[in-house]
């Protein structure tokens, strides 16, 4: 089966799931309670499947849906303010055909890149719990099989990069020891595949400074130099 079609068959099964009885419970309230400025809209409400090129060389990996982005949409940091830096950022290093994202329908290709999260439902104050992060694990590590072009992985965030070295082992690579630390541009040689840290996207991170667009652009910038 050639990555398409993996990509889909797992897409499918991830939009069906009803795993985790507090997420399911929670992002379903949120898509019919919604926010005053969304009202209008209809919340998809469901896991959020990953999306773009089958045949990416970059991966992107965050934490999870955000309520009223992804579980909005249906489309992985769409519609969220961390999805406007984000596609911004890979719109002005070449991994993206436009610099937004507003919607599933919206026009954004992905150019040899591919993003996704650990987590595929949005979590109650952005937090997971251990068993529904490890509920989602094989999603993740399905993905990573069926994209086998993939030579950078950017982990944007500890939780997206701390759960990248868990894939990595999960699926009978070496330990690594000492664990590599989280950091901005942070790298871990993976053996086939390189992981690179990036501090996430999210307005705690960018309102205060801590990430910039430079500092933003420069993963990208290095990610690509990574991928050759």
């Amino acid at each position: 089966m050639n990555a398409q079609k993996s990509i889909a068959e797992i897409n499918r099964e991830i939009v069906e799931c009803r795993a985790c009885p507090r997420l399911v419970e929670w992002r379903e309230r949120v898509a019919r309670e919604k926010v005053a400025r969304f009202r209008n809209q209809d919340y998809w409400g469901r896991p959020v499947p990953g999306f773009g090129d089958p045949e990416a060389k970059l991966f992107v990996v965050g934490l999870a849906p955000a309520a009223h982005g992804g579980n909005r949409t249906g489309r992985i940091f769409t519609g969220d303010r961390s999805g406007d830096w984000l596609f911004a950022s890979m719109h002005r290093t070449g991994w993206a055909n436009q610099p937004t994202s507003v919607d599933a329908g919206d026009g954004l290709r992905l150019l040899g890149a591919y993003v996704a999260a650990i987590v595929r439902c949005a979590p109650p104050a952005n937090k997971p719990t251990p068993t529904e992060r490890d509920t989602c694990l094989p999603y993740h590590l399905r993905e990573l099989a069926a994209l086998t072009g993939v030579r950078v992985i950017v982990a944007l965030g500890s939780f997206a990069w701390e759960n990248s070295l868990r894939a990595h082992t999960a699926v009978g690579g070496q330990r690594i020891s000492p664990r590599p630390r989280f950091g901005h541009l942070a790298e871990c040689d993976l053996g086939d595949r390189v992981l690179l840290g990036s501090f996430h996207p999210s307005q705690q991170n960018t309102f205060t400074g801590k990430l910039t667009e430079p500092m933003l652009d420069a993963v990208f910038e290095r990610a690509r130099r990574l991928a050759g």
